[in-house]
């Protein structure tokens, strides 16, 4: 109890110096809670990858298309459960900077192959039925206020024209991994005003997705998929959903990395914020530390006294820095264009390294004061001025 005391009694001499040691150690927890979300929310879609499905696009690039006449072929495949397709249709919603996915999906099979997506099955019969129909996520829902019967007018780019889609359909993610984020046309609709208006274009698709019955098997499927269209005008690469996620991310892979690396440099900050505050208290107190020792104090005393200081102050900076981050980054994904991450959320992996940090650096501020105080002679102490 006495410790406890002389704890608190210690904190508060110097209350600026702690206020700021404090505030400067919950800002650092913040950014390092914000660069944490910022790399989790760029890999969510890898995260959500199902070990079951496979993705095969055109082995030169993503952009170009396949034949239609492929899906048979792979379907016929052994350890090949199912097979659907998708392009990516693109185009405007009221203008540029509304962005989010909007592909085109076989209405019969699409569901099937993604489970994750949930959407009633009266919905979903409707939206086979009618080819100008869409499905969209919950999230656009709440972002622009979509209901069931609204038409949603499209600007087309990749496929040029005025295209309108009526909603029958609005699906929920099975997990906090599934993007709630897109609008789901029928393929078959695109077909048909292709056929009519560029027929050139029409009978390809943009990827195939292959739902295969055992994980283990990807390497082989893959194999046997690709080697069923080499030398052919338009040969194929199949990898796993991960893989094909990864390869998204490519491009901007060292900048996450920075970004991870930087939110552990951030930990290192924290150490020196507070290794400084408890370095400088340790020296004006070595007289102090003297004189409890001829009163009888021990070392173990003094360690608690030096040790709880530390981590009072790394505890309390930790939390204030905790509770902070959630506003901050809600702030953040305000302010983010949206569609950027259709999930954006403080994970309690973060929280957890967040805390273990703060203790950590807590405990390691505190080595280099208590081996110092306990070190010192009680004679060499009470010699000590400053």
């Amino acid at each position: 109890m006495h410790i406890i005391k002389l704890i608190s009694k210690n904190m508060l001499r110097h209350k600026l110096r702690t206020l700021l040691t404090i505030s400067g150690i919950a800002i650092a927890v913040v950014s390092f809670g914000l660069l944490r979300t910022v790399v989790t929310a760029w890999y969510a879609g890898v995260d959500a990858s199902s070990a079951n499905r496979l993705i095969t696009r055109h082995s030169v690039s993503f952009i170009f298309p396949l034949p239609l006449a492929y899906r048979d072929r792979i379907s016929k495949l052994d350890g090949v459960d199912k097979v659907t397709y998708a392009n990516w249709f693109g185009g405007v919603y009221v203008d540029k900077k509304q962005f989010f996915a909007r592909l085109a999906v076989d209405a019969e099979t699409f569901f099937d192959v993604y489970p994750e997506y949930v959407l009633p099955k009266g919905e979903l019969e409707t939206f086979k039925r009618e080819r100008n129909s869409c499905i969209v996520g919950e999230q656009l829902v709440q972002r622009y206020g979509f209901k069931i019967g609204d038409v949603i007018p499209i600007d087309g780019d990749i496929y040029p024209g005025k295209w309108e889609f009526v909603i029958r359909g609005i699906y929920k993610p099975r997990d906090k991994t599934s993007d709630p984020s897109n609008m789901l046309v029928q393929w078959q609709y695109l077909e048909e005003r292709l056929k009519e208006e560029m027929p050139a274009r029409a009978g390809y698709v943009g990827w195939y997705i292959v739902q295969i019955h055992d994980p283990n098997n990807s390497g082989i499927i893959s194999s046997q998929i690709d080697q069923q269209f080499k030398n052919s005008p338009a040969e194929t690469k199949s990898e796993t959903e991960k893989a094909f996620q990864q390869s998204f991310m490519a491009s901007v892979s060292s900048i996450i990395t920075a970004m991870d690396v930087m939110s552990f440099v951030i930990i290192g900050i924290i150490l020196l914020v507070l290794g400084n505050t408890m370095v400088m208290s340790a020296r004006e107190r070595i007289r102090e530390y003297a004189v409890l020792k001829t009163l009888g104090f021990s070392s173990f005393h003094l360690i608690g006294l030096i040790g709880g200081e530390s981590l009072t102050i790394a505890i309390a900076g930790g939390s204030i820095g905790i509770l902070l981050a959630y506003p901050m980054i809600d702030g953040f994904a305000a302010v983010l264009p949206k569609g950027w991450f259709p999930i954006f959320n403080l994970e309690p992996i973060t929280l957890v390294l967040a805390s273990i940090s703060a203790l950590l650096v807590g405990i390691l501020a505190a080595i280099f004061p208590i081996q110092r105080a306990t070190s010192t002679k009680i004679v060499d102490g009470l010699r000590q001025v400053g």
